[in-house]
């Protein structure tokens, strides 16, 4: 059974934690082509990031629907990223989750690492009894059409990979404030809407208690071990992962 750490990270500006990603993954890419392998835990960061707007590399700028003076204003920043997918929305009241998974280590099949990642977010929208979905021809996770109104994503995914080593992930919009969502086409769809799990519910949520349905449910469908960490503890581990000679390393927990 692999090892995942899962490293809560509470509020963090996007380009740190995207250079931490980066970090991360070469960290991993370089024990896997070792000759002697100490075999990393895996990592999965959640943040909660300030205002930013991302664009993929595949995405369409057109779809920025505000000038980067008036996101300026508005608190918010955009970055040109090196994920697939198009442009998307993170803020407050969003769970970002950035698995740093050598998926050889599961399955080398990207189409099912990006499923079973949105298996992870159905399972915890059924707890609390929101029907999330898949659409055909679409990556991430749905509500509707129902008699709240039509079809509208929950959560929205991007991934980049490299020697089967992930980066990027997942947007969970919890408590988000879906106006900020005017400013761009989300992911470049014209004909369907976003929502979040306390729109669907009718009421604020406890934030702290989706992210432990999250830990469970990746645990599960990922057929993993979790540790989680909070703030301290995780940056603890993140620097003796990135700055700790080989030789000293730890195989599995920190």
């Amino acid at each position: 059974m692999e090892h995942v750490i899962i490293c809560h990270l509470g509020r963090t500006a996007y380009e740190p934690a995207w250079a931490l990603q980066k970090q991360l993954q070469a960290r991993l890419i370089a024990d896997k082509r070792s000759t002697a392998p100490v075999g990393l835990p895996h990592v999965m960061l959640l943040v909660e990031h300030p205002p930013v707007y991302t664009l993929g590399k595949s995405g369409d700028v057109a779809h920025l629907l505000a000038s980067e003076a008036t996101l300026k204003a508005r608190g918010a920043t955009f970055h040109r990223i090196d994920r697939g997918g198009d442009i998307t929305y993170h803020g407050p009241g969003q769970l970002v989750g950035y698995p740093l998974l050598d998926i050889d280590r599961f399955f080398t099949d990207i189409h099912r690492y990006l499923r079973t990642l949105e298996e992870v977010i159905i399972q915890t929208c059924a707890d609390y009894d929101v029907q999330g979905r898949r659409v055909e021809g679409r990556t991430g996770v749905w509500v509707g059409p129902d008699a709240h109104g039509p079809e509208r994503k929950i959560c929205a995914f991007g991934i980049r990979c490299s020697r089967w080593v992930t980066m990027h992930g997942f947007a969970f919009n919890l408590n988000t404030r879906l106006a900020d969502f005017d400013a761009i086409v989300p992911c470049g769809i014209t004909d369907r809407g976003v929502t979040s799990l306390a729109q669907e519910l009718g009421h604020p949520i406890d934030e702290a208690a989706v992210r432990t349905r999250v830990h469970h449910h990746f645990a599960s469908q990922f057929n993993a071990e979790v540790t989680p960490l909070a703030e301290n503890d995780a940056q603890d581990f993140i620097e003796h992962v990135l700055h700790t000679p080989d030789t000293d390393l730890l195989p599995s927990a920190p």
